[in-house]
């Protein structure tokens, strides 16, 4: 059997370490090896599948595919505290992904205080708030 093969089939049947460990052994982010980055970013989502955030905020240090995909993960289940932790250590993919979250949930002064004690100074930021703001009709 092909190791694709085996991996969606631990992939089917919940057999997390295995998926991850056939994968991870053939994957290198920014690889110019077209397979090897495709297999990296297979990684993460196998990462986030079997919800290793522990694993994925370890390699999100240096790895910006693991950090992207966590945070986008922990914005898509909610998780506003996890994503208010990694805001409040200076990763702004997070504050963005949080502010979004609040405003999803129409809580705008929140979002627009988080911004102001985390990162008073970023534009993009006051700017998604205000967006969603003005879509919702709500402005202020």
């Amino acid at each position: 059997m092909e190791w694709r093969e085996q991996v969606q089939e631990a992939e089917q049947s919940g057999d997390w370490d295995a998926a991850i460990s056939l994968v991870s052994a053939r994957a290198e982010c920014y690889s110019s090896v077209f397979h090897a980055h495709d297999n990296h970013l297979w990684h993460m989502d196998l990462l986030i599948r079997a919800e290793r955030f522990d694993q994925l905020t370890k390699l999100a240090l240096t790895d910006v595919h693991a950090r992207r995909r966590l945070n986008r993960s922990l914005h898509e289940r909610g998780m506003d505290t996890a994503l208010r932790h990694r805001a409040e250590a200076g990763d702004s993919s997070a504050l963005y992904h949080l502010v979004k979250l609040l405003c999803e949930r129409d809580q705008f002064q929140e979002a627009h205080e988080t911004v102001e004690r985390l990162d008073p100074e970023n534009a993009y930021a006051h700017r998604l708030v205000a967006e969603f703001q003005t879509a919702s009709g709500q402005n202020s």
